[in-house]
């Protein structure tokens, strides 16, 4: 991905070597860095877990400053993170203003191993997540170490994707698609609520195909290989295959995100249509 020397966004709120640190470290009797990757695995949305560990922990958490200097590599990837930031805000604004709307561009918080959001106190291992509550965007730049090794799923397009499906969740939040949703879970079953959930992904994951599409046409950014990285991401973050890895068989009836399959097709639509109707996973999967 050809990224180097262009825009970094302004919109960057840098907490690395600022942490959070909680009154407790126990939640009912595992560790709360269990508990979020338990969550992780099995497609738990991660502001309910974060609800639940900012009420279990009965204190609130404290700031803990630390000597951290952030290495070449660290940087390297916080400007990285910075231009995707930027050609969402261009993307979006431009389809924002064909609309007659304005585009409210999201923060980006950059922190290190735990974060305190107005969501609740998120940890790391639970992966980058996008906070309603606040209108930002959280992660640790470690993540894509284990966007690499622990979901095989490598290279700065495959980076650049995940920024842009949580990018894609504040869109869905300034159209109100988020609320809509959240109120129509509360009257169904968890079944047919997860149901909801995993459209409510799939349109984050073509928000990202068609923030690829857009700023490939106007920057012409990708490289050979780039398209290739971004499916195997999708791929590899399925609920099905997650769930598989984790303990050896799938329950369709509590996915979240959607199938590998799913996800690879929509990140696909996104990019080839280019349009937020095209996005429309709610009439049809």
């Amino acid at each position: 991905m050809k990224w180097r020397t262009r825009r970094v966004s302004s919109n960057i709120e840098d907490r690395r070597g600022s942490g959070v640190r909680s009154g407790t470290k126990k939640v009912g009797g595992l560790s709360a860095i269990i508990i979020t990757l338990v969550a992780m695995y099995f497609g738990v949305d991660p502001r309910i877990v974060l609800g639940l560990l900012e009420n279990t922990t009965g204190q609130s958490p404290s700031t803990q400053q630390s000597s951290y200097r952030p290495s070449v590599e660290q940087q390297q990837l916080a400007e990285f993170t910075g231009v995707v930031l930027a050609d969402t805000e261009d993307t979006w604004n431009a389809i924002f203003q064909q609309q007659g709307i304005r585009y409210q561009e999201p923060k980006l918080v950059l922190f290190t191993n735990t974060v305190r959001s107005a969501c609740g106190h998120a940890e790391a291992a639970m992966g980058p997540f996008y906070c309603p509550g606040d209108h930002k965007v959280y992660i640790d730049l470690g993540f894509y170490k284990q966007l690499k090794t622990q979901h095989n799923a490598p290279g700065d397009f495959a980076q650049a994707y995940v920024i842009a499906h949580e990018v894609g969740h504040h869109v869905q939040n300034l159209l109100g698609i988020s609320t809509k949703v959240s109120q129509a879970q509360q009257r169904m079953s968890k079944e047919d609520a997860n149901k909801l959930s995993v459209r409510l992904e799939l349109q984050a994951d073509c928000f990202a195909g068609l923030w690829a599409h857009h700023t490939q046409k106007s920057k012409q950014i990708l490289e050979q290989g780039d398209v290739e990285e971004a499916l195997n991401a999708a791929s590899q973050i399925g609920d099905d295959r997650l769930q598989k890895q984790a303990r050896g068989y799938a329950s369709p009836e509590s996915f979240t995100h959607g199938t590998s399959q799913q996800r690879v097709k929509w990140f696909k639509q996104g990019f080839s249509d280019g349009s937020v109707q095209g996005c429309n996973t709610f009439s049809t999967l």
